[in-house]
């Protein structure tokens, strides 16, 4: 048995009027992964999704879930959290998550056990019969939460999760989608917050313009952009003398960057500086934060574009 990816996109394409939001896009998300879809506002991100989710059809190009070509019957095993949070307001909680677990096919039982899990779970066992109007925004991002996971969804799709709430319940919902992707979910998540995907997300994918200018492993992508600069933390003074391919960027006070330029070796400067009498305390390679990668790609690439059009 092949282990395809749980959602692979070849050359999808969607525009609307005279404006192209998915331009050709092609991704794998491989199966069991936390996925991070970034880009900035407008980029495609969410017209992607929608094509991933069924809810509209690309224009042209192939969607596979699970290596079967998407059809109707696949949202059964997709769990689509927007970010526009839709919960009718005058719906009692309980009764609102047994109507959207029967729409995703579950049984009356089967959908009462699953809310009573997750009540216990979020610690909200008494919510059953309040009013939705009556949460706090919060709170009904907690609610939201459960109707997109109550059909154990194969893949799960969290378009701006965090956004409205605190740092409480971020961390509760955080935990959750751990524990998922422990059990086996694949997941994406769609955000231009790229604090959250540095800490969260083992691969990702930029989209900017509808494109895709970026994927792979986001330690292989923090890697590929590295500079060779190491911040070093030293008791006493650097030498002055530094060997001849060694620049320093900062210095202050026991600490310091450095970067070392082509042919110069870390173990040589770290030798050489111990030879000198130099106490080090730490010694660390300094890798570019995926949001100075995204903003100098997405520069690059509106540069390329404009270029490209003429302007």
């Amino acid at each position: 048995m092949t282990n395809h990816p749980i959602l692979r996109l070849e050359e999808v394409l969607k525009a609307y009027d005279q404006k192209i939001a998915v331009d050709r896009v092609t991704l794998s998300v491989p199966k069991g992964a936390i996925f991070g879809m970034l880009g900035p506002n407008g980029a495609g991100k969410t017209s992607l999704i929608r094509i991933i989710t069924t809810i509209t059809q690309a224009d042209s190009g192939k969607v596979f879930l699970d290596g079967e070509p998407l059809n109707s019957k696949h949202p059964e095993f997709i769990g689509y959290m927007p970010e526009e949070r839709g919960l009718y307001k005058k719906m009692k909680v309980g009764d609102h998550l047994l109507y959207l677990g029967r729409l995703k096919g579950l049984s009356k039982a089967q959908t009462e056990a699953e809310i009573r899990r997750w009540f216990e779970k979020l610690e909200i066992s008494d919510w059953w019969n309040k009013k939705v109007e009556e949460l706090s925004k919060g709170m009904q991002q907690k609610i939201q939460f459960i109707a997109t996971v109550i059909h154990r969804p194969k893949l799960l799709i969290l378009d701006e999760p965090f956004s409205g709430l605190d740092p409480i319940n971020t961390n509760l919902i955080k935990d959750e989608i751990y524990q998922l992707h422990q059990e086996g979910t694949s997941i994406i998540f769609s955000t231009h917050r790229m604090e959250q995907v540095e800490e969260i997300c083992e691969h990702i994918v930029l989209i900017n313009q509808g494109k895709n200018i970026l994927e792979g492993e986001v330690k292989a992508i923090r890697n590929q952009f590295k500079e060779h600069q190491f911040r070093i933390d030293f008791e006493g003074n650097l030498p002055e003398d530094l060997p001849s391919k060694v620049r320093t960027i900062k210095e202050n006070g026991g600490s310091a960057v450095i970067q070392l330029l082509e042919g110069a070796e870390s173990n040589q400067l770290l030798g050489y500086l111990i030879d000198r009498g130099v106490r080090i305390k730490a010694f660390n390679e300094l890798l570019p934060s995926l949001n100075e990668i995204f903003i100098r790609q997405v520069e690059q690439s509106n540069a390329g574009l404009a270029a490209a059009s003429g302007h």
